[in-house]
């Protein structure tokens, strides 16, 4: 159920709108823009007219909402979502690229991928201090030391962080180191984690599973949205398809989909999406032409040493080049980088 308030309705009449939802058997979620309030009942355990909504003082429309999401979907939020990540905004006017290493391994690796990534105009340094992995006997990352050595480089060059969460017991561990949680493909679905995640405000970056459809994502995002967390991102990240050349197919066309139907904000991430140094460039330029409100992209001083998809992740000089053909094609399209 979406109930639009008129432009300047009160706050009582407001109020009057949530309370008759509530006795239907809604969760209200309240939305403010900057001209109308919009109200989103889940749920609603009886059968009502519409028309009730309608007729009453302040309401200016209402409608059912027949997606299966229904505060993910753009009629929630017509204007669309800016997560606040400090003084950082995504899904604003500037396209956000968020580099660094698959796993901090060490303190140099990853001083060296913050002094890169914060003088070539970068503002997120990823890295993963847990890492999931096909094969048990892979480096699965150093854990809360990994998270300690991130911060710090982070603070010492104005970065923000953004590392990946395994399960619940992980989320307080996470929120005092990382300012936005990650949850990688594996755990797209991992409706549990969501719901813990929905339960703090610490912003979500939601990344795509493997053989996930856009619905699917966009579901998975409710469970957070349900929870009272709006301060959600989506992350293309690559499909599973019959393609072997490329590691995942990099689905560019989610980007402007996911925009039509969501108001949540969308990055890419064309270093999983492809797993191959030689295209992440060219796939990162097409993203932010697509309309991606930020990039993710894997950064090694030494790649070929990596002890994470060393493959896919490109060299500094590189990741150099990249930004500034960035900052070209985000102007081309009306954007900042």
């Amino acid at each position: 159920m979406l109930v639009v308030m008129q432009q300047g309705a009160t706050e009582e009449q407001i109020e009057h709108v949530i309370d008759r939802l509530v006795d239907l058997g809604f969760d209200v979620h309240r939305s403010t823009g900057l001209i109308h309030t919009v109200l989103g009942g889940v749920g609603g355990k009886y059968d009502f007219d519409v028309a009730v909504f309608e007729v009453m003082e302040g309401v200016k429309e209402a409608h059912r909402i027949v997606s299966p999401y229904k505060l993910a979907s753009r009629g929630f939020r017509p204007g669309g979502t800016i997560v606040q990540v400090g003084p950082l905004a995504i899904g604003g006017d500037a396209v956000v690229v968020m580099a660094g290493p698959c796993s901090v391994e060490n303190r140099d690796q990853i001083e060296q991928c913050a002094e890169l990534a914060a003088r070539t105009g970068a503002r997120v340094i990823r890295g993963g201090a847990f890492k999931p992995r096909s094969s048990p006997y892979e480096f699965q990352g150093l854990g809360a030391e990994g998270l300690q050595m991130l911060r710090a480089a982070a603070d010492r060059h104005g970065l923000l962080v953004v590392s990946e969460v395994m399960d619940q017991t992980q989320i307080p561990l996470l929120a005092e180191y990382a300012d936005i949680v990650q949850v990688g493909a594996r755990n797209m679905q991992n409706f549990n984690l969501l719901r813990e995640l929905g339960k703090q405000s610490k912003p979500v970056l939601l990344k795509r599973g493997i053989a996930a459809s856009i619905e699917e994502l966009l579901l998975s995002a409710e469970y957070i949205l349900a929870g009272g967390n709006y301060n959600v991102i989506l992350c293309e990240r690559g499909i599973r398809t019959f393609e072997t050349y490329t590691r995942n197919t990099l689905d560019l066309s989610a980007i402007p989909v996911v925009k039509k139907l969501s108001h949540l904000p969308i990055v890419a991430d064309p270093s999983h999406g492809t797993g191959r140094r030689d295209i992440v460039a060219p796939m990162a330029r097409a993203a932010v032409a697509a309309g991606a409100d930020g990039l993710m992209i894997e950064v090694h001083p030494d790649p070929d040493r990596a002890l994470s998809d060393g493959a896919q992740s490109v060299r500094p000089e590189q990741f150099e080049e990249l930004m500034h053909q960035l900052q070209a094609i985000a102007l081309a399209v009306g954007r900042t980088l």
